[in-house]
């Protein structure tokens, strides 16, 4: 199953850029891009997904994105739209637990119904059972950073890993997230 979307025309993204780019600094801010970004609900976009997505994309390390940043940010944010269209079968604009399990799954995670629940609950803002695109997207991104930190001291890959509680912190602390 591919999410992958075409490019859009560097045209069309100079027009989107300017538009979001309001104190017209040549730079996206998190809260420019936040006011930009719709979760489908009429809510503002998770402070903190927008917070994860500028430290993803910004290159000069400056916590704003520059026009050649957002086209790259751009294309993520459509081929999670796509991914999250996709696994809303019931096309409610929310996440439940069983399309969350069905997506991880797809995405080669083999996660208990328990820690899929967990997951459901910790990335709920708003307590309905359920999360929306922008929860979605920041569900996804710290469990891709925090498995790819655990692969690290998984040299054998069976799931089990023994390391010392400094080792531990090192990991989470280091962790872009």
């Amino acid at each position: 199953m591919s999410f992958t979307s075409p490019m859009a025309s560097r045209e069309y993204l100079w027009d989107v850029f300017q538009r979001v780019d309001k104190d017209r600094s040549g730079n996206i801010s998190a809260d420019e891009l936040q006011t930009a970004l719709s979760n489908g609900t009429w809510s503002p976009f998770n402070k903190e997904t927008v917070r994860l997505m500028i430290g993803m994309f910004d290159r000069q390390n400056r916590g704003t994105v520059n026009f050649e940043d957002f086209g790259a940010l751009w294309k993520y944010v459509t081929d999670w739209q796509n991914c999250f269209k996709s696994f809303d079968r019931d096309n409610s604009g929310n996440i439940d637990q069983n399309e969350l399990k069905t997506a991880l799954t797809s995405f080669g995670y083999r996660l208990s119904d328990h820690l899929v629940s967990t997951l459901l609950r910790k990335f709920d803002r708003f307590g309905r059972g359920t999360i929306l695109f922008d929860d979605f997207i920041q569900c996804c991104i710290i469990l891709y950073t925090l498995t790819s930190a655990f692969r690290q001291f998984d040299t054998d890959q069976d799931g089990v890993i023994t390391i010392h509680y400094e080792q531990f912190l090192g990991m989470v602390f280091s962790l872009k997230i």
